[in-house]
């Protein structure tokens, strides 16, 4: 189970750091709608737990599709 957390949240998190530092070098967190309310760094924040969220999500699924189970071809 730690294997797969990890196979699964590792390269989430560095797409998480990719889509961050591209993300915010194009938007200001202050120019964002709704980010008034708060602080620029937990915009940052939000954003990289939200990028990290997505990442894993996708991960997930190709995880889950690189091993689905019945399958009788296994994977390349």
């Amino acid at each position: 189970m730690l294997k797969l957390a990890m196979v699964v949240l590792w390269p989430s998190f560095m797409a998480a750091v990719l889509a961050v530092g591209l993300f915010f070098s194009v938007f200001d967190p202050e120019q964002l709608p709704r980010a008034e309310m708060m602080s620029p760094m937990a915009v940052y924040t939000a954003g990289f737990f939200g990028f990290w969220g997505l990442g894993a999500l996708a991960s997930m699924l190709t995880y889950y599709l690189v091993a689905v189970p019945g399958d009788h071809n296994p994977p390349i």
